[in-house]
């Protein structure tokens, strides 16, 4: 059975945030959050450089936020470099409390002047896999799109129900 994720329509998800799953350790509620930056298979990914720099610049912001920094339990990019992966404790709203905290993080970014955080050999595994300028740029276009027109809803697959109650997969 295809994992959640891959039910996703990505030919028409468009560029949001996402409740990807929700999971419970123990007593405590962890949600993933999709942080989709690009529409998948229309728009060129974000360059590896871009990405990396992204996360980055994003996960230290997030990770000092006076607000939000004790939730945060994961930022890292999508293999597919069309957006990132939130893991937050508890389950935030996209629109409500998460849309302004990704405006605030990419705005950051976007204005961002200095040296890129944990950009070293000590600290980071591929420490020249790093493109300030494109994330920047990168940055700005995704809080143009969270400001002009935020998506909050996955668009799923539809599914095809053969005898009865089983569902057709082609994979």
């Amino acid at each position: 059975m295809l994992i959640p994720s891959f039910q996703v329509d990505h030919t028409k998800i468009v560029p949001g945030i996402y409740v990807s799953r929700t999971d419970t350790l123990g007593a405590e509620t962890v949600t993933t959050y999709d942080i989709r930056m690009k529409h998948p298979n229309i728009e060129p990914a974000i360059h590896p450089n871009a990405m990396h720099t992204i996360e980055h610049v994003v996960a230290t912001f997030l990770r000092n936020d006076p607000v939000w920094k004790d939730k945060v339990v994961y930022w890292g990019p999508m293999g597919c470099l069309t957006g990132s992966y939130l893991i937050m404790k508890g389950a935030p709203d996209p629109e409500k409390d998460l849309a302004p905290l990704m405006i605030a993080a990419f705005r950051h970014l976007a204005d961002y002047e200095g040296e890129i955080p944990g950009a070293t050999a000590v600290n980071c595994g591929n420490f020249r896999l790093h493109d300030l300028a494109m994330a920047k740029w990168e940055a700005a276009e995704f809080v143009k799109r969270l400001e002009s027109a935020p998506s909050f809803k996955y668009p799923t697959v539809e599914r095809i129900k053969v005898e009865g109650d089983r569902t057709f997969f082609d994979s």
